[in-house]
């Protein structure tokens, strides 16, 4: 069982930057992690995916060179640093992990393709204009 803790967020201008960090609990090695927002009335989006054996990552188009998604293994800690931020970008902004067996590949297009069971528990990011 993984247990996934939420902080950062908060509200930005335009322009601005925020840092989310995601704490796991247990052996994350060979799991896949992402981060994934929505906001009202919209669909769930995932943003950004990383295999943490690897490092490999992968990104949505809209947030693509703007949005960095990192993992320091020694705090069990995964980061998603947002530069450039868009009104677009305002949601609610979570984590999540799933196990990467064989077929996933341990990429982050394998991790994209995955079904997340564990979840933190969100945290808002609001960007005004």
């Amino acid at each position: 069982q993984v247990q996934m803790v939420q902080s950062g967020g908060g509200s930005v201008q335009a322009g601005g930057s925020l840092k989310l960090s995601c704490a796991a609990s247990g052996d994350t090695s060979t799991y896949c992690m992402g981060w994934f927002r929505q906001a009202p009335g919209t669909e769930r989006e995932g943003v950004a995916y990383i295999y943490i054996g690897s490092g490999n990552t992968i990104y949505a188009d809209s947030v693509k060179g703007r949005f960095t998604v990192s993992q320091d293994n020694a705090k069990n800690t995964l980061y998603l640093q947002m530069n450039s931020l868009k009104t677009d970008d305002t949601a609610m902004y979570y984590c999540a992990a799933e196990r990467c067996p064989p077929i996933c590949g341990g990429t982050g297009a394998g991790c994209a393709r995955r079904n997340y069971d564990y979840w933190g528990q969100g945290t808002q990011v609001t960007v005004s204009s």
